[in-house]
């Protein structure tokens, strides 16, 4: 109980709270981009759309540290460290991934139901907002919760531009459970179990709608 007292003290609720603001926020925006993205892939014909897709992909293996450096000093420029301002770049982990998995969900959406609603007089916003939405409803739920997740885990860009203790997330904040010559693995231990609680219970009460999107769009009908 001495190290959970302690981790508390340390101020662990102030980054967990850090880390719902920074995941919250990047899962809404990243999850609106992505989803209008990838319509636009799956339903409008043009040249190269297979080279953008591969493209979009290879944008997610790209290695952290060759993106930190720029967009650090971008940061510092603008004035834009220690502050929530890290959601922005959180995206080239996330957008790439999200818009990978909403192609693949739109993609088992028949196009017939969008021309018959054009037939009966509907709009473009009515199409995608009551039939292509709702039927997609599933994947854009488990690509939220997966962009959440790797938003609530990202470290490097969080312990690069937010230095401040106050902004540090979760991830960030265990690493600093140390002493000059010692890593208190027992407040690891701590602070460990009780930043997995949020995730768990998510995971548990969402867990069928997870599994539903993740294999909704696995087989092409």
């Amino acid at each position: 109980m001495e190290n959970y007292a302690n981790v508390l003290e340390n101020g662990i609720l102030q980054s967990m709270w850090n880390s719902f603001v920074v995941a919250g926020i990047t899962s809404i925006y990243v999850v609106m981009v992505a989803t209008l993205a990838a319509y636009a892939i799956t339903r409008f014909k043009f040249r190269g759309k297979n080279l953008l897709l591969g493209i979009i992909l290879a944008v997610s293996m790209f290695p952290q540290m060759i993106i930190v450096g720029p967009i650090y000093n971008l940061f510092m420029n603008l004035n834009l460290t220690n502050s929530y301002f890290v959601v922005l770049p959180y995206s080239t982990i996330t957008l790439p991934v999200a818009v990978f998995i909403l192609v693949t969900h739109f993609n088992k959406i028949p196009i017939a139901l969008e021309e018959a609603a054009t037939i009966d007089g509907a709009t473009s916003m009515q199409i995608l907002s009551k039939i292509v939405f709702r039927l997609a409803a599933p994947g854009i739920f488990t690509t939220a919760i997966i962009v959440f997740i790797a938003a609530w885990n990202e470290f490097l860009l969080t312990v690069t531009l937010n230095t401040n203790k106050a902004y540090h997330t979760v991830p960030v904040a265990i690493s600093f459970l140390r002493t000059q010559f010692t890593i208190l693995w027992g407040d690891v231990t701590a602070a460990t179990v009780i930043v997995t609680i949020p995730t768990l219970i998510i995971v548990l009460l969402f867990q069928k709608q997870i599994v539903s999107g993740l294999t909704s769009g696995a087989v092409k009908e």
